[in-house]
């Protein structure tokens, strides 16, 4: 597991990071103890100070380029709260173009997705390029002098870019270089691209929208949480062993190899052999004896494209991994692709797509989308569970009203920690107290 682990995994957090105590965090050494405040869950003044020091200043992941193949293809969606149109010009770049018409802020399209050349708003029938440019209004000459279409194209974010298919953009002028903000998280999503070595993974057809009455930040503690998921995932781990799996129930027998990163600018990961099964080449008894052959004829496939070590580390290498502050990849019994973003201190919209190879099989394709839909999705045996114990702890924040402190302590200590420990919720939260302003 050592080849995959940043350099500053091999050092305690205790001994290469200050101690600091701020209004939200306190990171104490001597006893060595991780506190976070409960207000920073519950206060309407933090939430707007989120939006603007956080969201409005990190690079947010948008959607991904398999979702627009084509030329004039366009998604329109909500990304960090406002409403973007995902869109493929004509050249065949990618683009992105706030869906609000310059002249009275109307949107230019009302169609979640689709293909065309031009976007019409249908206030006063601006039309728009999709690469955002004004090309035609009615009654162009009743204008005054000096007006030019030119300036008054769809705004944009100040930056767009992308990594091997993950498109992100930014609205902050001051934003590194996304490959620079990426940081380590780039080895991961490598490992998640080169499931593919042919055709290049895609966002398969579908997307999952609900809400949870709970604040943003749970999950993305959750999202990367080894120490929920004996208690919490009982039922799922139970099903899985009725059919076949050897799940003994423990998080030291269940989870092999198991160690969470920093990843550098807030990023983080838990990795871990799992006992259950993955689609992209680990066959277990629970997916169906029919199922093997499909399944060992991907790891062949891995073998051939990128020999037999890297091919052993995408087949067996379970993470979850947060892209900070809301982009979770969990490549687990299959690949998620899931956003958050809050409308009120208690409440978010949450998005997920599915991730898998293009050209995969059918008979594979379906695989998958058991795996999948059985503990990823929202209606499976264990999202719903992390939405209830995330509304449980939202609800009792009510019990002193926001008062009180979260422990996130767990093997802080540690050079080499383990998904059940808590250094990725540390990891998250040093950086998230880092651009609120907070200061020792």
């Amino acid at each position: 597991m050592e080849r995959f682990a940043p350099e500053s995994s091999r050092v305690a957090e205790v001994t290469r990071i200050a101690p600091r105590e701020t209004e939200f965090v306190r990171d104490l050494r001597g006893p060595n103890r991780f506190l976070v405040a409960r207000s920073a869950f519950t206060s309407d003044t933090v939430l707007e100070a989120e939006k603007e020091r956080v969201f409005s200043a990190c690079w947010i992941y948008v959607g991904h380029e398999s979702e627009i193949p084509e030329p004039g293809d366009f998604v329109a969606r909500e990304v960090a709260g406002r409403p973007v149109l995902f869109t493929r010009n004509r050249e065949g770049r990618c683009r992105v173009l706030l869906n609000s018409c310059s002249h009275r802020g109307a949107e230019v399209c009302r169609k979640r997705r689709g293909n065309q050349r031009r976007f019409r708003c249908f206030y006063h029938s601006w039309s728009f390029s999709n690469d955002g440019e004004l090309v035609s209004m009615p009654d162009e000459d009743g204008f005054p002098e000096g007006f030019r279409k030119q300036d008054h194209g769809l705004a944009t974010p100040h930056a767009v870019d992308s990594y091997r298919g993950f498109v992100f953009a930014t609205f902050n002028p001051a934003q590194e270089p996304l490959l620079d903000y990426l940081a380590e998280a780039r080895f991961y999503l490598d490992l998640t691209a080169d499931q593919a070595p042919e055709a290049g993974m895609a966002v398969t057809p579908g997307t999952h929208e609900y809400s949870m009455r709970s604040n943003w930040k749970l999950l993305a503690e959750n999202s990367s949480d080894g120490y929920h998921a004996i208690p919490v995932h009982k039922t799922y781990l139970d099903v899985q062993r009725s059919k076949g799996d050897q799940i003994a129930g423990s998080t030291e027998k269940d989870w092999k190899q198991s160690h969470a990163f920093d990843l550098g600018n807030g990023h983080t990961v838990t990795v871990k052999q799992a006992p259950w099964g993955r689609p992209i080449a680990r066959w277990k008894p629970s997916m169906g004896e029919s199922t093997r052959d499909t399944v060992e004829r991907s790891y062949r496939k891995l073998e051939l494209a990128h020999g037999p070590e890297r091919a052993e580390l995408i087949a067996n290498l379970d993470f979850n991994m947060l892209i900070f502050p809301n982009l979770v990849i969990n490549n687990i019994m299959a690949v998620i692709i899931r956003t958050f973003y809050p409308t009120a201190p208690g409440h978010m919209n949450v998005s997920a797509w599915s991730l898998a190879p293009s050209d995969e099989p059918p008979d594979a394709r379906r695989v998958r989308n058991e795996s999948f839909l059985s503990f990823l999705g929202p209606a499976g045996l264990a999202t719903p569970d992390d939405n209830e114990a995330l509304e449980s702890c939202q609800r009792g924040y009510a019990a002193r009203r926001g008062e009180g402190w979260n422990d996130v302590s767990r093997g802080m200590d540690k050079a080499d920690p383990p998904n059940w420990d808590e250094l990725q919720m540390r990891t998250f939260w040093r950086r998230w107290d880092e651009l609120m302003g907070g200061k020792a």
